[in-house]
Parts: C-alpha cells; structure tokens; sequence
C-alpha cells in the first residue's frame, strides 16, 4: 500500500498549487480520502474529505471557497487544488485513508495509512 504525493513547494500569498496523491496497493475507487495538514507548532489538521464516487466532500471551515478536492478513480489520483493561499496555510500536506470506508470529516480520524507528505510554504 502507497500514497504518494506530489506539487508541493513555495508560493507567495494569493497564488495556488495543486496536489497530487497516487494510490497503489488497494482498490482506490471504493474508499473516501482525505487531505490532512500539519503546519508548525500546530497539531495535524483535517483539510477535506471526498467519497469514493466523489458525491460528497467536506471542507474544514478555514480552506472553504479556497480549496477543492477531487479525485480522478481511473488514474487512482487524488487532487487537492489550493487558491488563494495564505501564510497560515504553510504546512506539510498529508493525503489519507480513513480506517472508517466512508468518513470524509469533519476532524482527524483513525488512518489507515497516509502519505509521506508535500510541503506547502506559503511567503512573500
């Protein structure tokens, strides 16, 4: 089991980046994902969570109308689009499995297994 993820870097306040998590080693299509971050001196955050046939997402209440997370089940990708980015949104970037099939959130639950994380820097 991998996820793998990917589009991480530097950006200044106001710009965007899009992320990537690939899967491998399960069946993608039957489960929820979720994005969640941990920025410094900060505990981990859930982000967003979307369902495995993408009907239904959620949006922790300080990236909404910012962030937009999808998924695309043929390339057993998870994306996670971030306009609008601010200083605090500086953090490295997880994507994960819930242990529960169909939590997207709101909140950190059990994981099953998450990535190694992208980091996201966000600074003038």
């Amino acid at each position: 089991v991998q996820l793998v993820e990917n589009g991480g870097g530097l950006v200044q306040p106001g710009g965007s980046l899009r992320l990537s998590c690939v899967a491998s080693g399960f069946t993608f299509n039957n489960y929820a994902m979720i994005w969640v971050r941990h920025g410094p001196y900060k505990e981990l955050e859930w982000v967003s969570g979307l369902s495995a046939g993408g009907g239904s997402t959620r949006y922790a209440d300080s990236v909404k109308g910012r962030f937009t997370i999808s998924r695309d089940n043929a390339k057993n990708t998870l994306y996670l689009q971030m306009n609008s980015l601010k200083p605090e949104d500086t953090a490295v970037y997880y994507c994960a499995k819930p242990q529960y099939n169909n939590y997207v959130g709101p909140g950190v639950p059990p994981m099953s297994f998450r990535g190694q994380g992208t980091q996201v820097t966000v600074s003038s």
